[in-house]
């Protein structure tokens, strides 16, 4: 059982390129007595898994399994099982613990990797060339041993049969008896068949029922295949065909010809096939059907040439001895669009050395190609024959076609002739010689289009003409306007602009210009006046919305500088906001210059009853340039040094600057010079009072602590469970409410904490790390201090 599952695991994989071993493939040429039923799900596994592995379906691999005789009814059974199979076991090819021998199908390539012309046809798995077995049967079909009949009688009497014929080539039918069918047609054996019956059956004779005749089983034919990839005896369907049966067999081996294939019937050549003629015209009429015992003998090629360059389907091509280099072609579909055509480069091969032949396009016809020819077709050279071109000033400025004799003024009417800008006294002609050098030449086009014969220049071949335009001599002017203008910066000048037309094309003036506008002229002069200190002229005018006469009629001149100046004063109001413990919160606008914070909190209403006084500060917004400029002062720390970057990517985030204000020594006295003066944009907040004090950092207990008065910095250190390890006291700070900072402080070895209010917060930074000294630095520090004591008691002594 093992061997005969492990032959159906080798045909599985016959259809890919890469296939099993011929020797392999045929040690089981008969597997017709594999019952499925008798495979175990291990089995029926495996054979799963080598389909799969090889992209393979069970319909694919349907005409080798009958190839070898398996039944129809047991691939059946096959396809059900293998569709309830799955497979829990790695995709491998490993047939009953025995791996599987493959080899590549080597193909016959040129140097440049084109395979034979034709091999491609036996390495696509969607062109087989399988019989259709679901067409209804052909009615020159020829019956024989093996075939299976469906015989069936409808009307008045009924009768069905399945009839197989058998080996003498008769068919048994109940109550009729035998009848010879072998080497009738399906045509003829239905006459047979229904005259028979009708003998026995009065109802058919009257009409009243009917015969039906069909093939219900084609029969399995034996062929045999020499000289292929893979040779050997083959079952096949007696409708199959010689191409299917090359596909079955890998196509012609290495040497194996496919322009000159016999198939042997009766040991008589019956037919010689040529693949070439499917291939190039698509015709069928070699694919003839295939009988008992027939032989398909491929023999060894007798001439193939090699043909690559600019051609459309480069390769190995079979050549007939009476074929010529246009045969050979048309096999390759022909040049391609840049292929030099007037002659191809052949390197032949002579009994001792290689030989160079030219093949002039005249020989192509007659030239017949030897064995082992090469040949090379080249591209077309990069050059015209008649090329001209003209650019510039003309309609039309492209390439055209060249005649002799054409002159200057036959190229510019193909171009349509001169634009209105064109420069007609003179264009230039680039000009290559006979070495490939170039040269410039000049023309009159006002003479050469008036008819002058001398200033009409004839032309040659590869000539470049360009006509100048009058557009290329004339320098880009400008004038600027900037100042109180919607769209200040350099516009084009043109002739006659006026100081009006400018201000319409920049957006016309803003609201905040004055109607003042000053102009701003170059001085040109051949000479140089050395008693002048004057660069330029100035012009002062006088314009309003209203009237801008003087604007429409002074005209501009190149290079013109306009400012339109801004009106003395034209300031919008601006504001600051006021936030938190007062009656009136919100924005309020900065009347004064000097507007202080005690004014602005006033017309808030002042101060609520909760506020708490000691709580009031200012956020002055800070500028992105003054951010830059703090991001810029190099601390020369190092580029890489920690405090370095840690200020920097502060200063990022910094936005606002806090200002603390005294608000107890403002409301004594107004004139105290705590009494900041706001800037737009300032905030102010005023805090509601907290009776607590928060203590955070490097604590054991973030914390508020209910404020008691008279207590100090240790008081609340230790209400939150005092600092931990990390802590570093010594640095400990407080922030007010009103933002003001205060820390410690050391005075002859005693130190001082700051006094702590309602509603501060305590801070307890971390200690900075220290890098922990090496061995060899503590080795170091101590050879020095040892060095320094016998110094200090050599000294004393």
């Amino acid at each position: 059982m093992k061997n005969l599952i492990g032959s159906i695991l080798l045909i599985v994989t016959f259809f890919q390129t890469t296939i099993i071993q011929a020797q392999d493939l045929w040690k089981e040429n008969d597997i017709s007595a594999v019952k499925v039923d008798n495979l175990s799900d291990a089995d029926v596994a495996k054979i799963k898994v080598q389909l799969e592995s090889n992209n393979l379906t069970i319909e694919q691999a349907e005409t080798i399994l009958q190839s070898k005789g398996m039944s129809n009814e047991e691939i059946s059974k096959l396809k059900v099982r293998l569709n309830n199979t799955t497979i829990t076991v790695p995709k491998t090819n490993v047939d009953l613990g025995r791996e599987q021998e493959k080899f590549v199908n080597i193909k016959v390539k040129d140097v440049e990797g084109n395979s034979v012309f034709g091999s491609e046809l036996f390495d696509n798995p969607t062109l087989n060339f399988e019989p259709n077995l679901k067409i209804a049967t052909p009615i020159n079909y020829i019956l024989g041993p093996g075939d299976e009949l469906q015989v069936s009688v409808y009307g008045t009497q009924v009768f069905n049969a399945t009839l197989p014929v058998s080996v003498e080539g008769k068919i048994d039918i109940q109550n009729v008896g035998q009848i010879a069918v072998m080497g009738l047609t399906i045509e003829a054996a239905t006459l047979k068949i229904r005259s028979a019956i009708a003998n026995v059956y009065s109802s058919v004779r009257s009409g009243q029922s009917q015969v039906g005749i069909s093939l219900s089983k084609v029969r399995t034919i034996k062929i045999t295949i020499i000289g292929s990839k893979q040779p050997g005896n083959y079952s096949v369907s007696s409708l199959a065909t010689v191409y299917n049966a090359l596909y079955l067999a890998g196509g012609p081996g290495k040497n194996g010809s496919y322009r000159n294939i016999e198939l042997v019937r009766n040991n008589v050549v019956f037919k010689r096939i040529d693949i070439y003629n499917f291939l190039v015209n698509g015709s069928q009429s070699d694919n003839v059907g295939l009988k008992d015992n027939d032989v398909i003998r491929i023999p060894v090629y007798s001439l193939r040439v090699t043909i690559a360059g600019e051609i459309k389907r480069p390769g190995i091509f079979e050549i007939k001895p009476s074929e010529s280099f246009n045969d050979l072609l048309a096999f390759a579909s022909g040049f391609n669009e840049f292929a030099y055509t007037a002659a191809v480069n052949v390197m032949q091969k002579t009994d001792k050395e290689f030989k160079v032949k030219d093949i002039k396009a005249s020989e192509f016809g007659t030239y017949k190609p030897q064995s082992g020819d090469e040949f090379r077709v080249t591209k077309i050279l990069n050059r015209f024959e008649n090329r001209i071109k003209i650019f510039g000033a003309v309609f039309r400025p492209d390439t055209y076609s060249f005649y002799e004799g054409m002159k200057i003024s036959d190229l510019i009417k193909k171009a349509e002739g001169l634009k209105e800008d064109a420069y007609t006294k003179r264009a230039k002609i680039i000009r290559v010689k006979s070495d490939l050098t170039t040269e410039m030449l000049q023309v009159n086009l006002k003479e050469a289009m008036s008819g002058n014969a001398e200033a009409d220049i004839i032309l040659n071949k590869e000539d470049v003409v360009n006509v100048y335009s009058i557009l290329e001599f004339v320098e880009d002017f400008t004038v600027t306007i900037d100042g109180e203008i919607r769209k200040p910066g350099v516009y084009k000048y043109q002739e006659n602009l006026t100081l009006n037309d400018l201000l319409i094309e920049a957006g016309g003036i803003l609201g905040s210009s004055s109607n003042k506008v000053e102009i701003a002229r170059m001085i040109k002069s051949e000479g140089i006046n050395e008693n002048s200190e004057v660069r330029s002229e100035l012009f002062n005018l006088e314009i309003s919305a209203d009237n801008n006469e003087q604007g429409k009629n002074f005209e501009l001149k190149p290079f013109d500088v306009v400012t339109i100046r801004r009106m003395a004063v034209y300031e919008k109001p601006e504001t600051v906001v006021v936030r938190g413990a007062v009656n009136y919160s919100g924005k309020y606008a900065l009347i004064n210059k000097n507007e202080k914070i005690y004014d602005i909190i006033n017309r808030a209403g002042g101060l609520t009853s909760v506020a708490n006084v000691d709580g009031v500060k200012i956020y002055r917004p800070i500028q992105n340039k003054q951010v830059e400029e703090l991001q810029n002062v190099n601390l020369k720390l190092g580029k890489n040094d920690s405090l370095q970057n840690v200020l920097t990517n502060k200063l990022k985030n910094l936005r606002y600057a806090t200002i603390p204000v005294d608000w107890r020594k403002i409301a004594e006295n107004p004139k105290d010079n705590t009494n900041v003066t706001l800037f737009p944009g300032d905030e102010i907040e005023v805090a509601t009072y907290n009776e607590n004090v928060k203590v955070l950092g490097n604590v054991l207990l973030t914390s508020e602590i209910p404020y008691e008065k008279g207590k100090g910095f240790g008081y609340y250190i230790g209400a939150v469970g005092g600092t931990d390890a990390k802590a570093w006291k010594n640095k400990a700070f407080i922030i007010y409410p009103n933002g003001k900072t205060a820390v410690s402080s050391t005075f002859l070895f005693i130190r001082s904490y700051p006094k702590v209010m309602p509603g501060s917060q305590i801070i307890i930074p971390q200690k900075a790390e220290r890098k922990k000294l090496s061995a060899v630095e503590i080795i170091s520090i101590g050879s020095i201090l040892t060095s320094l004591s016998l110094l200090i008691l050599t000294a004393i002594k």
